[in-house]
């Protein structure tokens, strides 16, 4: 098959012409079904009341199947007692004239036909599929999950075995293979993440100088922006990544040489301790296991313990997808005096975020903002150590005093960044909580054990505990080949046989919906029995 199929529900002239003529050659000239006729059309009896989905290659038709849900069914004129045979079920869709180009007959094609009849008619009620299956396929409906019924019909040169379709079978058997009506990857990841159409075509723009009066009403732009989504004093962009804006918190703290407080639960806990430790900080820390939120009680006793003059904590946790309580951890540090300092890497653009208060909070351009990498982001009150205190590469005084723009910048990531900030966040925000909360519904109740305790996830971050006998880099992978990237390749995941699922970038609300059925499919294909040592996770 060729990268430019595409499945879809027939809705244009042509496309119905192109139907009638491979019926024809289909159930004419290949199955002896019908009368051949000189048009070489036909039209099936059906056909005012028939959804086609159809694939095309460019502009090709070169398979299709024809749908419907008003009875009676032609199965009902083969088989009296239809209904008999059938399982419990609220309503019931036929599929016929399944007919595909003998090229093109493998089982993903198949399955991405059935995969868009799946979407269309389950938006319609529909829980059970009814077909009458060649004899000479039976072997490719079984794998998609059709169960026989019944007696063989038709005549002795087409003979049919009726057969039917859960949507529980459909999604343990075929659901993996579905593709969108337009096939494309589903970039699930923390980063880099799936940019829109319009800031990818901001991006492409031709680049303008630093010093060019252009990119400095851009940057104040995309600073007043920051400023009015975080709720803070200001902003500074510099080239780089999380970490480096990191450093550049650090490098504030260590030129003051005041005792600190690090907040630890998860891996990015972790590497702030690494930032404070190589800056030589000094400095105490509070730990919470791995996937729990901080008690208040355990953060109060640390606070009367360290006496901290300030506390670094990060707020969206992205290994374990624990959303740590700023509003608690500000107030305590207001009653102790102690500037508050925070990780809002993957959290700013995820969800609303209040940083008022906070004296110095990290974040990127890549992840749920939904630009491009290379931006770095350090969000501040206003008391910055001065110029020449710190590393030039870092130095916020510096970027301040110069009015945001004391070096080299790229012009198109600072304006992919501004065309991303542009957007209206609460629609955004709620359809991510709306979004990640079908998903944690879907994944619990196929079994899957989801890291963050309930209550304290940050909609959006799904990190998925799997058992020893699945390996979460052989599950990815086959995710991969069905569409959807999923993170696992950290070795923080990889040590634990974890992955995760995340909603910072731009996604498809029909992919996430068959998400967890294609998830659980591979999940199945790839466990081995709990005694059995894995012996390569190569595939």
């Amino acid at each position: 098959m060729t990268g430019s199929l595409r499945f879809k529900v027939a809705d244009q002239t042509v496309e119905f012409e192109a139907i009638h003529r491979l019926n024809y050659r289909t159930f004419v000239e290949e199955i002896p079904q019908h009368s051949p006729n000189a048009e070489k059309r036909l039209v099936d009896r059906f056909h005012a009341e028939n959804t086609y989905v159809i694939g095309l290659d460019g502009e090709k038709l070169v398979g299709m199947v024809a749908s419907r849900c008003r009875r009676p069914f032609s199965l009902d004129q083969k088989l009296p007692d239809l209904d008999r045979h059938l399982p419990p079920h609220r309503k019931a869709v036929e599929l016929r004239l399944l007919a595909v180009d003998l090229r093109y007959r493998k089982r993903a094609f198949f399955a991405r036909l059935a995969g868009v009849v799946a979407s269309h008619f389950r938006s319609l009620g529909c829980d059970l599929a009814i077909i009458s299956g060649t004899v000479r396929e039976l072997r490719l409906y079984r794998h998609l999950g059709f169960r026989p019924f019944g007696p063989l019909v038709g005549d002795p040169k087409a003979r049919y075995q009726p057969m039917f379709l859960t949507l529980a079978d459909y999604a343990a058997h075929g659901a993996h293979l579905e593709v969108d009506a337009q096939p494309r990857i589903t970039n699930l990841m923390p980063g880099p993440v799936a940019t829109s159409e319009a800031v990818a075509a901001t991006f492409s723009r031709e680049p303008v100088s630093h010093r060019d009066p252009e990119f400095t009403a851009l940057m104040h732009r995309v600073r007043g922006r920051l400023r009015e989504l975080c709720g803070v004093h200001d902003a500074v962009v510099m080239p780089g990544s999380g970490t480096l804006a990191n450093d550049a918190v650090a490098a504030q703290l260590a030129a003051e040489g005041r005792a600190g407080l690090v907040l630890v639960n998860g891996e990015f806990g972790e590497r702030l301790v690494d930032h404070a430790r190589r800056w030589r900080l000094d400095f105490h820390e509070l730990r919470a296991p791995w996937g729990q939120p901080f008690s208040e009680a355990a953060t109060r006793a640390a606070f009367a313990r360290a006496q901290p003059a300030w506390v670094w904590i990060v707020a969206s946790e992205t290994s374990t997808g624990v959303c740590n309580a700023l509003d608690s951890l500000r107030n305590l540090s207001r009653q102790h005096g102690a500037d508050l300092c925070v990780d809002a890497i993957s959290a700013v653009g995820l969800q609303r975020i209040d940083l008022g208060g906070a004296r110095l909070a990290s974040s990127v351009s890549g992840k749920a903002l939904g630009a491009y990498p290379g931006l770095a982001i350090v969000l501040h009150d206003g008391r910055l150590v001065p110029a020449g205190h710190v590393p030039r590469a870092i130095d916020l005084a510096a970027y301040r005093d110069a009015g945001g723009v004391p070096y080299t910048l790229s012009s198109n990531l600072l304006a992919a960044l501004d065309r991303a900030l542009a957007v209206d966040w609460a629609p955004r925000w709620e359809a991510v909580r709306l979004a990640d909360r079908s998903l944690r519904d879907g994944l619990r109740r196929r079994g899957f054990e989801i890291v963050a305790a309930e209550g304290a996830a940050m909609p959006g971050i799904l990190t998925l505990a799997l058992p020893e006998q699945t390996p979460a880099a052989r599950l990815a992978r086959r995710m991969e080949r069905s569409g959807f990237v999923l993170a696992h390749r950290s070795d923080y995941l990889m040590r634990r046989n974890w992955f995760q699922i995340c909603l910072m970038g731009t996604w498809d609300a029909r992919a996430l919906e068959r998400l967890p059925d294609v998830l659980a499919a591979h999940a199945r294909a790839v466990a081995r029995p709990s005694d059995t040592p894995d012996p390569s996770l190569r595939e």
